[in-house]
C-alpha cells in the first residue's frame, strides 16, 4: 500500500519537507495550504520538485467553511473554490480536502450542505478533480464521521467522497460500521494517534497528535476497518505536534514512515524472543574509568576479560555483564554514559532483520577476522543496540580472560536499563523499541523532579524477561536547569539486598542517603520490612509482591547503578520513589562538589 505524509507534520521550508518525505521512502505528500502560501516557490516549481523526488501530490488541504453557508457567503465560497482548483491544476493535484464548517453563521441544515457540496463537486468534476469531505470533531454542524457520510450519501455525486481522519473519528468515540461504507466513496484516509487526554478537542488535535502506535488510540482497529470497507488509496499521516514541527524533518519523516510500517506489520519478520540484556557498555575516560572500576569491584564484579583489539574491559557477576570502553568518545570530559547495550535474543539475525525492515540505521563495526560478527543498529538517541546470543563461541570470546576472581555480592543479572532521552526523541524512542523488538508498554509515570516534570515509560517483552525504561523532561530545559536532569542508570538484580549493601559498605562506598521524611511517610502508609532505614533502601509494593531499591552515587554526571530485589513476583519499577531519589541524588552531588 502507498504511503503519504502531510507537510504539516514536518519542520522547515516546504522544500525541506518534500526532501525529507522522499528520503524516508514516502510515495506521496499532502500539501498543507499554509505551507504552500509561505513558500517562495511557484506551484509549478513545487510540482516539478515533487516529480523529481518521485513523490505524488495526493491531497491539497484544507478548504474551510464551504458548506452550510448563507447564500451571500456561498458566492464567495464558489469564487474561492474556483481559485483553488486553478491552483491544484498548477500543482498537479486532483483531490482537495473540504473540512466541515466551523463558521458561526453555519446553517444547521443537511439539505443546504448537500446542495452546496454538490455544486462544488460539479466544479471539481469539470476539471477532472475530486472533493474529500471530512468531519472536524469540533465542526459547527457536522462533527462526526457518520454525519459526514450521510451528507455525502445524499449528495450522490461521483466527485464527492469521504476523508476519514482517525483523530476526528476516535476522539469522538467508536468507529463501528465504517467498514459498511462503500470503499469507492472513501477518497482519502488520514492517520494520527494521540495520548488519551481530557481536554478541549481542538487543542488536543492541534498540539498533541502523534504518529500511529505512539499514543493510546486504536489505530490498528480503525485502519483495518477502513481497509475492510475497500479503501485502496494511500495511508497518509496528518499529525499536528509542537515537538515534531521543530525537530529535524529527516529524522521525523523516518519515524513517521516507521509508524506506518509497524501499523500494518504486513510481511515483516516477527520479533524474536528476548531473554534479557546480555551486556551494557559504558564509555569512560581517565577520571570516570577508575571510579567505575572501584564501584564494580565493590559490587562484587570480576574484571574477567580484556577485548582482543579494543580498549574495552569486561566485568561480570552472575549474568550481569558491564563493559567499560575507554576508547569511545564521551559526551564531555569527566563523564560516563551508556553508549551501547545488547539484547539477549533467541534469534539475533531475525531481530536484526526486523530492525532494518523498520528503518533502524545499521551501524558498521570494525573487527578483526577472529572476532564475532555482531549486528548493531542505532536507537533514536544514538545508543548502539546489539542483538546477540551468549554462547561459548560468541561475542564473549572476543575478550581474553584475565584470570581474576571475585567473591560476588549477590548480583544475579541486569534487571533493566533506564535511558534518559533527548526532548525531541522520546516518542520516537518509544515507537522504536516497541516496533523493532515487539515490546509492550508496562508502566508510565510523570514526576515532579527538582528541575521540573520528568516523564517515564517502562516497556517490556511479553514474557517479562526484557525491560527498559525511557525518561524525558516534559518541557525543554531552561538555562538554570542542569543539562542532564535525569542521569541514565543500570538496574542490577540481587538475590539479597542486605548482602550487596554490606559489600558496598565494606568497600567504603556511600550509597544514596534517603531522607528520614521518606521513611516516616512510608511507615505511615504501608508496613515495610524492618531495617530499611539502616539499609538506606527504598520500598515499593504491588499486588504481586514488593521491591527493595538501593542506589549508588552518580559517576561523572550521567550514570549510576540501582540495585534491586524483587520479592514475591513484584512487577513494577518503584516509580513512586523517583522524585525522592532524584532530589536525594541532587543533594548528594551538590554536597560532593562542595
Amino acid at each position: 500500500m502507498r504511503t503519504s505524509i502531510a507537510t504539516v507534520c514536518l519542520s522547515g521550508t516546504l522544500e525541506d519537507r518534500l526532501d525529507a518525505a522522499a528520503a524516508a521512502g514516502f510515495d506521496g505528500v499532502e500539501i498543507f495550504e499554509n505551507d504552500l502560501i509561505a513558500s517562495a516557490s511557484s506551484p509549478e516549481s513545487i510540482r516539478a520538485r515533487t516529480q523529481d523526488l518521485g513523490l505524488s501530490i495526493d491531497l491539497y488541504q484544507p478548504f474551510r467553511d464551504a458548506e452550510g453557508a448563507t447564500p451571500e457567503r456561498f458566492a464567495a465560497v464558489e469564487r474561492r473554490f474556483r481559485a483553488k482548483l486553478d491552483l491544484m491544476g498548477r500543482l498537479g493535484a486532483d483531490t482537495i480536502l473540504i473540512c466541515s464548517s466551523v463558521a458561526p453563521d453555519t446553517i444547521p441544515d443537511d439539505a443546504v450542505s448537500v446542495a452546496q457540496l454538490r455544486t462544488l463537486a460539479d466544479l471539481a468534476a469539470a476539471r477532472g478533480m475530486r472533493i474529500a469531505y471530512e468531519a472536524l470533531a469540533w465542526g459547527r454542524h457536522v462533527s462526526t464521521w457518520d454525519h459526514s457520510w450521510e451528507i455525502v450519501r445524499q449528495a450522490d455525486h461521483p466527485a464527492l467522497g469521504l476523508c476519514l481522519d482517525s483523530f476526528h473519528v476516535l476522539s469522538r468515540g467508536a468507529f463501528e460500521n465504517i467498514q459498511n461504507v462503500p470503499g469507492e466513496k472513501i477518497f482519502f484516509l488520514q492517520l494520527a494517534d494521540a495520548p488519551r487526554l481530557d481536554m478541549d478537542v481542538l487543542q488536543w488535535s492541534r498540539h498533541h497528535r502523534l504518529f500511529p502506535l505512539q499514543g493510546g488510540l486504536d489505530l490498528a482497529g480503525f485502519t483495518q476497518a477502513v481497509l475492510d470497507a475497500g479503501y485502496t488509496g494511500p495511508l497518509s499521516l496528518e499529525v499536528f505536534n509542537d515537538v515534531f514541527r521543530q525537530a529535524d524533518p529527516h529524522r521525523t519523516a523516518v519515524d513517521a514512515r516507521r509508524s506506518l510500517i509497524a501499523l500494518r506489520d504486513a510481511g515483516l519478520t516477527p520479533p524474536a524472543d528476548l531473554d534479557g540484556i546480555a551486556f551494557a557498555e559504558l564509555s569512560v575516560d581517565a577520571s570516570t574509568g577508575p571510579e567505575l572500576e572501584n564501584l564494580l569491584r565493590a559490587l562484587g564484579f570480576t574484571h574477567s576479560g580484556q577485548h582482543r583489539s579494543k580498549a574495552v574491559q569486561l566485568w561480570e557477576q552472575g549474568t550481569a555483564r558491564i563493559l567499560l570502553n575507554s576508547g569511545a568518545p564521551r559526551p564531555t570530559e569527566g563523564s560516563a554514559a551508556i553508549r551501547a547495550f545488547a539484547w539477549e535474543s533467541t534469534q539475533p539475525e531475525q531481530s536484526a532483520e526486523r530492525a532494518q525492515q523498520l528503518l533502524a540505521t545499521p551501524l558498521p563495526r570494525r573487527r578483526r577476522q577472529s572476532e564475532a560478527d555482531l549486528t548493531a543498529v542505532a536507537a533514536p538517541d544514538g545508543t548502539e543496540v546489539f542483538f546477540v546470543r551468549t554462547t561459548p563461541a560468541g561475542w564473549h570470546d572476543d575478550f581474553l580472560p584475565t584470570g581474576e576472581r571475585a567473591p560476588g555480592a549477590g548480583i544475579t543479572g541486569i534487571d533493566h536499563l533506564s535511558l534518559a532521552q533527548p526532548f525531541d526523541r522520546y516518542d520516537e524512542a518509544a515507537l522504536f523499541y516497541r516496533s523493532v523488538l515487539g515490546l509492550v508498554d508496562d508502566e508510565a509515570g510523570e514526576f515532579a523532579a527538582p528541575y521540573g516534570l520528568v516523564r517515564t515509560l517502562a516497556i517490556r517483552d511479553p514474557r517479562r524477561r526484557a525491560r527498559i525504561a525511557l525518561s524525558v523532561p516534559v518541557l525543554r530545559r531552561g538555562d538554570w536547569a542542569p543539562a542532564v536532569p535525569q542521569p541514565q542508570h543500570i538496574t542490577l538484580a540481587t538475590s539479597d539486598l542486605s548482602v550487596t549493601a554490606a559489600a558496598l559498605r565494606a568497600a567504603g562506598i556511600e550509597t544514596l542517603p534517603i531522607p528520614a521524611n521518606y521513611y516516616d511517610d512510608l511507615e505511615a502508609r504501608l508496613e515495610p520490612p524492618d531495617g530499611l532505614r539502616a539499609l538506606g533502601a527504598m520500598y515499593d509494593e504491588d499486588e504481586h509482591g514488593h521491591y527493595l531499591q538501593l542506589f549508588t552515587p552518580v559517576v561523572g554526571d550521567r550514570v549510576f547503578f540501582e540495585i534491586v530485589q524483587r520479592v514475591g513476583g513484584y512487577r513494577g519499577y518503584g516509580f513512586a520513589n523517583v522524585p525522592v531519589r532524584m532530589a536525594a541524588h541532587r543533594a548528594q552531588r551538590l554536597r560532593v562538589k562542595g
